[in-house]
């Protein structure tokens, strides 16, 4: 992703950009912009509560709670926003249990906002804790909270944003009391408040679709507060033979009325000549954001997938490229004929669509402009349409003219054997460099024979390891083999106790992932396979800024996990951090495992 520029400001001026990222429902941007603000303004309250309530809002859970002790939020618990974010944080534990547990966590979690609401009255605790006691089989106690929410919610508001979550909060109130007309009837004023907060609009569904689902109600009405959808699009270059100029114009139509008859406010995809640029263009046309995932370095994609449409495709490409809303690249380094990059590329742009989706509380759909026939490559249309189907989830195809397949296009010079997408981790135990060689035995027979058995279920998704003191290098298939082997790996040394077998108690483990292409080759001097590139080095620059006990991964790896539906573990971001050694900076997700059943 495109780094946020670094630029001072009061603390007022970044918080007004925090809550505008916000309200554009990019709640990882907005709590990027609150920790930059945090560098300059440390002590700034508002700044504090913003930055720790995208991370309750992105699901980070785990690292809200975190940063809320950091952050020193727990001194102002006074405060009613403060406090309510103390409660939102327990909400969310409780929501990501089952069971028993669910009901227990939920009823501590009601308590928090019912003390909050005595002590200031307002309706927001009320109909926080009437939502958490209805989970927690406490109905006369959630009826109870939901009546206090209504008698607190009259007045004039001061602005949209009071005006709409006054508006949602009697919505919320009425069906928690079994009135769906009345709840409808709030919830369609809401929605005709001009607010435009993405973030808000999510947080209300989510909490709304969870009453209609305890009380029995038809969850259709949250339909008038849908969010615009997120989209991956794709399609045929011209110059190829699959797309002419004459063809765009008509095409270009067919695009616009689509995306306002879903209501588009998102996309992902590349940024070639022909049908990319256009959906692209109608994109910003319509005032939806353009995200652009780009197979290699900008300025070859440039001369490969745009230049040999024409000028003017070049000219329509760079602007493009300065209106959107970021960049991203399977790998910023040279195309080298490795046609992969473009399938990598393509997933990427699918994955970081879904996560956008996830976030929005919306759908995530494709749109391809396609001419029905195969591709003429390891790439192209027809394969990222099918890679989308195998999702599951919803596509749509605007017909292009069948021609004959083209050529594939032409290659350039080619390394040997080309890269393919792999993901890596690297580990390594805080502490090893203390350890007296009286300890190494027993470290090597204790921690890296657990270590060993933890990989033993994951032998056939692992493609290499090596190991050097207490380092590990593994490569895997994929991201979804890492996020399980990486996960087995941290569970089996957290729960050995080092000074029961003589080693001290401190040494804990430190792992980090990444998925990128990169190069497999025999190394001459291990005389086997190993795994070179820029992305195996990107991928050993995470595991130093990982905390202890945890599993830190990169965008494109959550990315590649969000297309895999059925996986039973989550990413919650972490920020955007500085890798080891003055790698850049890159967004991180910390990797955790999700509770099973439904």
């Amino acid at each position: 992703m495109t780094e946020q520029k670094p630029s001072r400001d009061t603390a007022a001026g970044w918080l007004r950009r925090v809550k505008e990222a916000e309200r554009r429902g990019e709640l990882l941007t907005a709590y990027d912009l609150a920790s930059q603000a945090l560098s300059e303004h440390p002590g700034d309250l508002a700044l504090r509560h913003r930055a720790v309530l995208q991370l309750a809002r992105a699901g980070a859970t785990r690292t809200a709670a975190r940063r809320f002790a950091e952050l020193g939020l727990a001194g102002d618990a006074a405060i009613e926003d403060v406090a309510a974010l103390a409660a939102r944080i327990a909400k969310d534990f409780a929501l990501a249990e089952q069971g028993a547990a669910r009901t227990h966590k939920a009823a501590e979690a009601a308590a928090l906002y019912a003390d909050v609401h005595r002590r200031t009255g307002g309706y927001y605790p009320a109909i926080n804790a009437a939502t958490l006691f209805l989970i927690a089989g406490q109905d006369a106690a959630a009826r109870s909270f939901a009546r206090a929410a209504l008698e607190n919610t009259g007045g004039t508001a001061a602005t949209s944003e009071e005006a709409y979550f006054r508006l949602a909060t009697e919505a919320e109130a009425h069906l928690i009391l079994g009135d769906v007309e009345q709840g409808r009837a709030a919830l369609a004023r809401a929605a005709s408040v001009p607010l435009h907060d993405q973030a808000a609009f999510a947080t209300t569904r989510r909490q709304l679709r969870l009453v209609c689902a305890l009380r029995g109600q038809d969850p259709g009405i949250l339909a008038m507060l849908r969010a615009p959808r997120v989209i991956h699009y794709c399609g045929h270059r011209v110059a190829q033979g699959r797309l002419t100029d004459a063809d765009m114009p008509a095409l270009r139509q067919a695009v616009d009325r689509w995306l306002a008859e879903r209501d588009v406010g998102f996309g992902y995809g590349a940024l070639a000549s022909g049908a990319d640029i256009t959906i692209a263009e109608a994109l910003l046309e319509r005032g939806a954001e353009l995200h652009v995932v780009l197979p290699f370095a900008q300025a070859e994609f440039r001369d490969v997938s745009v230049a040999d449409g024409g000028s003017d495709w070049v000219a329509r490409f760079d602007a493009c490229l300065a209106r959107a809303s970021s960049t991203s690249f399977a790998t910023e380094d040279f195309y080298l004929g490795d046609d992969s990059l473009f399938s990598y590329a393509t997933r990427l742009a699918m994955g970081l669509a879904v996560l956008r989706a996830q976030y929005l509380d919306t759908d995530a759909e494709q749109l391809a402009i396609w001419d029905g026939l195969p591709a003429a490559g390891m790439a192209g249309t027809a394969v990222d349409v099918a890679a989308w189907r195998a999702l599951g989830r919803t596509g749509h195809i605007i017909a292009a003219p069948a021609r004959a397949v083209a050529p594939a296009r032409a290659p350039a010079a080619k390394a040997a054997g080309g890269r393919t997408p792999r993901a890596m981790i690297f580990g390594d135990i805080k502490g090893f460099s203390k350890l007296r060689d009286s300890e190494i035995p027993r470290f090597v027979d204790h921690i890296l024979g657990a270590m060993a058995r933890a990989l033993e279920p994951h032998e056939a998704s692992i493609l290499f390891r090596n190991t050097w003191g207490d380092g590990v290098f593994l490569v895997l298939r994929d991201s979804a083999a890492a996020a399980l082997c990486a996960l087995d790996l941290q569970a089996a040394v957290d729960s050995l106790k080092p000074e029961a077998v003589g080693l001290p108690a401190h040494l804990g483990l430190r792992l980090g992932a990444h998925t990128g292409p990169v190069y497999s080759q025999r190394d001459p001097l291990l005389r086997r396979d190993n795994f070179f590139g820029a992305h195996v080095s990107r991928a050993a620059r995470i595991e130093p800024i990982t905390p202890v006990g945890d599993v830190y991964v990169t965008e494109s790896f959550a990315a590649d996990l969000a297309l895999q539906a059925d996986l039973p573990v989550r990413c919650d971001y972490v920020g955007h951090m500085p890798a080891a050694k003055g790698y850049g900076k890159l967004r991180m997700y910390l990797l955790r495992r999700t509770p099973a059943g439904p």
